[in-house]
């Protein structure tokens, strides 16, 4: 009997044993196949629309995020500022007109606006010309934080190379097909003489306002190409430790402690987020923009569709990623975060953070897990389409 009952026990452990090796096999996630390609020691989590985990690997170990830092500096300047904000440029003359020349300085005060560029300084030399403005005997004087061309421009030099006609002169041409007008068609036709001439800084009258685009075209622009005037923009609302307190104010208590960000567009080496602080973050973004009216594709690169970081990438699944890259190779960081919309699972959110990969074998695995995802959850397009002119036509001159 004592036999019968052993070979009953071993029989039953041995059942046991497949029963319980079936229900791992019942209960891995979905896309735990296709996250064990990335590497047993790489970061991914992704969670279907009603909070399920569809892979989870390494996804609390927080590494160096790169360019992903921006998702929580987009969050944080909507919720600080709101998606119609615009940043506001004054442009005024500390002397009379006189005969086509200012007896004093233009003098601009700067708001801080990330996105300026020559078409906006052009923009505002057609208005100077429409004044009456042909020279200055004075010089450019700027006061305030004054963004130009995606670098800071604290003494207006190289404002002032572009309204004395010296650059910019193919953003002129573009300008030109744009919107015409019917002043010089030449730039240094239409060019300001600037004279330099000892000049008292007397009181200024405002002689024009330049209004930026509004916030959330602004932040779709610098996402799209991953523009590092992030930093700039951050700045306007206390830097990278205002973006931090908001970010972790958007997480769950558990996962604050997975994300630092010392840089807001992800430059500093001690910058860290974990995978599933990322989608944490994505959904948080996503409430955000629920409750402005707004959707990711207004502030994120559509993957094959718009121009920047995600434009050769999923081209065989074109329209249907809206996301982030962040690359930095040496940090040893390469990622990919964003959405997807599926018929299996709704709206997926994931994020891939790779550690000490190389880049294009990183961005090899990050497609290959997407493309996964996206073949067993049957990919949904993003309704979207680019809007047909830069940003720039939507600034306003006053």
């Amino acid at each position: 009997m004592w036999r019968l009952a052993v070979l009953v026990g071993v029989v039953w452990m041995a059942l046991a044993g497949r029963t319980e090796d079936a229900a791992c096999q019942v209960f891995e996630p979905p896309l735990q196949s296709a996250a064990r390609g990335l590497g047993s020691d790489q970061g991914v989590y992704a969670e279907a629309q009603d909070g399920s985990v569809l892979a989870a690997q390494a996804a609390d170990r927080p590494v160096h995020p790169a360019s992903v830092n921006k998702i929580a500096s987009s969050l944080a300047v909507l919720q600080r500022l709101g998606p119609g904000h615009r940043f506001q440029t004054n442009v005024l003359a500390d002397g009379p007109l006189f005969d086509g020349q200012l007896a004093g300085n233009l003098v601009v005060e700067g708001g801080g606006d990330p996105s300026l560029v020559y078409e906006n300084a052009f923009l505002m030399l057609r208005r100077l010309r429409a004044l009456g403005v042909r020279a200055v005997a004075g010089d450019v004087v700027v006061r305030g934080p004054f963004v130009f061309n995606w670098h800071p421009d604290p003494n207006g030099a190289r404002f002032r190379l572009a309204l004395s006609g010296r650059d910019g002169a193919p953003a002129w041409a573009s300008l030109e097909r744009l919107a015409p007008w019917n002043g010089p068609q030449r730039l240094v036709d239409a060019a300001i003489v600037f004279r330099g001439r000892p000049a008292s800084n007397g009181p200024a009258s405002r002689i024009l306002v330049h209004r930026s685009p509004p916030l959330v075209r602004i932040l779709k622009w610098l996402n799209d190409y991953s523009n590092n005037v992030f930093q700039l923009l951050a700045e306007q609302i206390g830097g990278p430790s205002v973006v931090e307190a908001v970010a972790r104010a958007n997480l769950p208590p558990g996962l604050r402690s997975e994300i630092t960000i010392t840089d807001a567009t992800g430059e500093h080496p001690a910058d860290r987020m974990s995978p599933r602080a990322a989608v944490a973050l994505l959904r948080a973004l996503d409430a955000e923009l629920t409750r402005q009216g707004l959707s990711f594709v207004d502030i994120f690169p559509v993957s094959g569709i718009d121009r920047g970081t995600l434009e050769e990438r999923l081209l065989d699944h074109r329209g249907t990623v809206v996301g982030k890259t962040g690359t930095f190779p040496s940090y040893g960081a390469s990622a990919l975060v964003g959405i997807a919309r599926t018929r299996r699972w709704g709206t997926v959110t994931f994020a891939i953070l790779n550690s000490w990969v190389p880049v294009v074998e990183a961005r090899r695995r990050q497609d290959a897990f997407v493309r996964a995802l996206l073949d067993a959850g049957g990919a949904v397009p993003w309704p979207y389409r680019p809007l047909p002119s830069p940003p720039f036509t939507e600034a306003r001159l006053d």
